[in-house]
């Protein structure tokens, strides 16, 4: 059996895709073959037998004012692509470059000092808001410490602007005495949000920033991310695993298995009409509203466990629990091709396969 005709995209081609948002714009951040291996070490002297491949070999683009949603099941590589964009994490390989202000910086090539100088430009908001604060320090100090640190201002400038900070995450001034266990879980969400905000970036890394939440506050802290974004034009790069709540903020989506990007898309396209069969898969367990059509739907539940992403299997990594797998399926790697309806998908058989969406609301 041979393969579909397909039209694979160029390493870093995504970014040039004339279907997105931000048609003929210079990409905010680019992304170009991202790795990570982690080394597996066994025996006496821990001797390198074996990587854990997290990351192999992800490109894709943010544009200004855009916000990408990230998602895939626990284990997919998604919130290590988010720290190693800001190397929390060193990568192994790829390219990562952020324009800011005409300027491009390659963020993986450049010396911890040179670093720090484009930390401005690019923060994170981390998963579990009591862990990523400081217990030991005031709200006032946890939001203060980006603007010290970095020596944007001092003395009473930095109690203004930790309460415009606060102010703007719908905080009152007088938490700035208080310390985070004084805090509900939403709250210190914002607070990790107002520090992440302190030095005016461009691009924030959200990891997953609602789902140690109460649904009741997710939506709070989902429509204060949305008026961030407008108010001091930002561009999210928003991992979740949630896909309700990708929709509910995202321009666009990428959908990510066993450490690549399966498919990406705009976020109306990718629910309505998805191209991959994973994709497929993650859409059919997403709730509708109205019982008559939630009743024509059919749940997909895929076989098997997820592969070790220390010996990922040949061929496309998703065949062994795909329903529409063939022969060429366990024998080539789909690379990740553009499709007509503005979507890329890692399929070998993605302009013939009907598969089933979700309508949004």
């Amino acid at each position: 059996m041979t393969s579909p005709p397909t039209t694979p995209l160029l390493r870093g081609e995504e970014s040039q895709n004339p279907n997105s948002l931000q048609n003929g714009a210079t990409p905010l951040l680019e992304v170009v073959d991202l790795q990570k291996y982690f080394p597996i070490r066994t025996g006496f002297f821990r001797k390198v037998t074996g990587h854990v491949k997290a990351v192999d070999g992800v490109s894709f683009a943010v544009y200004p004012g855009e916000t990408l949603g990230v998602v895939g099941e626990s284990g997919c590589g998604k919130t290590t692509v988010g720290r190693c964009l800001l190397r929390l994490i060193e990568p192994t390989d790829g390219s990562v470059k952020l324009t800011v202000k005409g300027k491009t910086y390659s963020i993986l090539d450049l010396k911890p000092a040179e670093l720090k100088a484009i930390r401005p430009h690019i923060q994170m908001v981390f998963q579990d808001p009591q862990a990523s604060l400081n217990a030991r320090m005031t709200i006032r100090d946890i939001v203060a410490e980006p603007l010290v640190v970095n020596k944007i201002c001092s003395g009473s400038e930095i109690d203004d602007r930790v309460n415009e900070l606060l102010k703007a995450v719908g905080l009152r001034p007088e938490a700035m005495r208080r310390y985070p266990h004084a805090f509900s879980g939403g709250q210190r969400q914002r607070v990790g949000i107002a520090r992440a905000l302190a030095l005016k970036p461009e691009l924030i890394v959200a990891d997953e920033p609602v789902s140690a939440l109460d649904v009741s506050v997710q939506a709070q802290v989902l429509n204060l991310l949305v008026d961030l974004r407008r108010n001091f034009g930002l561009s999210y790069i928003f991992v979740a695993h949630d896909l309700g709540v990708v929709e509910h903020i995202s321009d666009r989506v990428a959908v990510m298995y066993l450490g690549r990007i399966v498919e990406i898309a705009p976020t109306e396209t990718l629910f309505n009409t998805p191209k991959h069969p994973y994709t497929e898969a993650l859409l059919s367990a997403v709730p509708v509203a109205d019982p008559r059509a939630q009743s024509k739907r059919q749940r997909i539940r895929l076989m098997g466990d997820v592969p070790s992403p220390a010996n990922p299997p040949k061929g496309c990594r998703f065949h062994p629990r795909c329903r529409y797998a063939k022969e060429i399926c366990s024998q080539q790697d789909p690379p990740l091709i553009r499709l007509d309806n503005g979507s890329s998908a890692a399929c070998h058989f993605a302009r013939e396969l009907k598969l089933q969406g979700v309508e949004l609301g």
